[in-house]
C-alpha cells in the first residue's frame, strides 16, 4: 500500500539560502525532537508517542509522513499481528545529530534551569543527544551503562559507547560496560541540572569514561545567569 502523500509545507521560507532550505525540512515543531528520539535506533509509532508527550496522534502521523517524504526517515512495515511499523533515521538525518548537539549545548549554556512546573521529565530525552554532545579525545574509548530508576519502579538503561572521538547510544543494558552509572530519576535531575550535582549517582568502573560521558551531556559551566 502506498504511503499517504504528506501535506505541502504550510510556511516555506521560499528563500535561496542554505539555512532557509534546511529549515524548510526541519524547522517544523517536533521534527528535530523526532530525530533526537530516533538517535538510539528505530521506534514504533506508539513508542514515539510515549517519548514525545504533548504531540497529538494526527500531528505525529503528519510529521512522520512528511519526514519520510523528505528523506529524513525510513518506514519499515512488518507482516505481524497486530501490524508493526518502525521508523528509522536515514543518513541525511543522522548528520543532524551534531546540529542537535550544538543546539542542546546552547540550551545548556543559556537556557538551562531546574525543571519548570508542568514540564515532562524524561532523562532519556537528554541522553539521546549524546552522539551530538559528546566530544571525547580520540585516545579515550569505552562503554558506559547509565541506569535511571523511575518513580514507578521501572529502570531505564542507556548504553553510550565512546570510540575514536565519537559517541553512539542504545537504549539497552550493556553486558560489557567499562563503567556503570546509576541513580533515581531525582538523582539524575540533580546531576544533569544547572548545578551538575553528581554526588548521589553511584558509579563503578572507569572514572575517566564516566567523566567524559557526564561532562558531555551535562551542564559544566552554565551561563544562563550571566549577563548577555
Amino acid at each position: 500500500m502506498a504511503s499517504p502523500t504528506p501535506p505541502p509545507k504550510r510556511h516555506p521560507y521560499a528563500q535561496w539560502a542554505p539555512d532557509a532550505r534546511a529549515l524548510d525540512l526541519v524547522g517544523d515543531k517536533w521534527t528535530l525532537l523526532i530525530v533526537r528520539d530516533l538517535a538510539a535506533g528505530p521506534r514504533r509509532f506508539v513508542e514515539l508517542q510515549r517519548v514525545l508527550p504533548g504531540i497529538s496522534t494526527e500531528q505525529l502521523r503528519s510529521r512522520l509522513n512528511r519526514m519520510v517524504a523528505d528523506g529524513l526517515l525510513t518506514r519499515q512495515r512488518y507482516r505481524e499481528v497486530p501490524p508493526r511499523v518502525d521508523y528509522e533515521l536515514t543518513r541525511r538525518s543522522h548528520e543532524l545529530l551534531p546540529v542537535l548537539g550544538a543546539l542542546a549545548r546552547w540550551g545548556l549554556d543559556w537556557a538551562w534551569t531546574a525543571p519548570r512546573e508542568g514540564e515532562a521529565i524524561d532523562i532519556g530525552a537528554i541522553l539521546r543527544v549524546a552522539p551530538g554532545l559528546i566530544s571525547a579525545p580520540v585516545s579515550v574509548s569505552g562503554v558506559a551503562e547509565l541506569s535511571v530508576l523511575r518513580a514507578d519502579g521501572t529502570t531505564c538503561h542507556y548504553t553510550i559507547t565512546v570510540s575514536r572521538g565519537t559517541a553512539t547510544i542504545a537504549e539497552a543494558p550493556a553486558s560489557d560496560a567499562d563503567v556503570r552509572i546509576s541513580g533515581t530519576e531525582a538523582d539524575w535531575i540533580d546531576a544533569l541540572g544547572p548545578d551538575a550535582d553528581r554526588d548521589r549517582l553511584a558509579t563503578s568502573g572507569d572514572e575517566r569514561i564516566a567523566r567524559v560521558v557526564l561532562d558531555g551531556v551535562g551542564a559544566i559551566a552554565p551561563r544562563a545567569t550571566r549577563a548577555a
